[in-house]
């Protein structure tokens, strides 16, 4: 059985285009698109049973959020593609996720990890962000990426969360494991967020990345 992908943005508490980009990931199986796109109910019916993240079990205060985007083709000397999907690799992945953003660099690193989200899923997740390199732009306009982040952990199929990565570091791995296909709520107008380490059981529309 199949849903509309309106009725699936009201289940998940996301618009339609947020639906959209979440099956042009790749990480819904059985998704159709004969015609107009539909959505497997009993996939829909595994992500409202997905728990919200636990961000107080970070020991930090504030946590940032990557806010991303199906993946699509750019033409960058560092990576081909910027967003998330299944059918990059992990280095394709890892360079897709690591920048450029704009952002402040400094909490993003306080934070200590890198939550990937696609409506408001994490689908992936990012480490070893203590060092960023800017694009030498002034002010709030500078874009800055992590040169040394790792790619602690990412999904395949968000209906049954398993990392699809095999990090060497344990805590990397940890983390993964915490955080993988959770519910991770973020309001942001462009692909970082900040959140507080408090449960949330609702996920906002993420929206569209500037």
């Amino acid at each position: 059985m199949f849903v509309t992908t309106g009725q699936a943005g009201s289940a998940l508490g996301c618009s339609i285009p947020t639906v959209k980009k979440l099956m042009a990931t790749g990480v819904v199986p059985g998704v159709r698109d004969v015609g107009r796109q539909v959505f497997p109910l009993a996939a829909l019916q595994r992500l409202q049973a997905r728990p919200a993240a636990d961000l107080s079990v970070l020991g930090r205060a504030e946590v940032a959020v990557l806010r991303s985007d199906a993946p699509a083709r750019v033409d960058e000397a560092d990576r081909e593609w910027i967003g998330f999907g299944t059918a990059l690799d992990e280095a394709q992945l890892l360079a897709a996720l690591s920048g450029w953003w704009r952002c402040d660099p400094a909490r993003v690193a306080a934070g200590g990890v890198l939550p990937v989200t696609v409506a408001g899923f994490v689908v992936a997740v990012l480490t070893g962000l203590t060092e960023w390199e800017s694009d030498g732009t002034a002010g709030t306009t500078g874009r800055y990426r992590f040169p040394k982040a790792r790619l602690g952990g990412y999904l395949t199929d968000l209906t049954a969360p398993a990392n699809a990565a095999d990090p060497a570091d344990p805590e990397d791995a940890r983390l993964a494991r915490l955080l993988l296909g959770t519910r991770l709520a973020s309001v942001s107008g462009g692909p970082i967020a900040y959140v507080t380490t408090r449960p949330t059981a609702d996920t906002a529309d993420e929206g569209e990345p500037a």
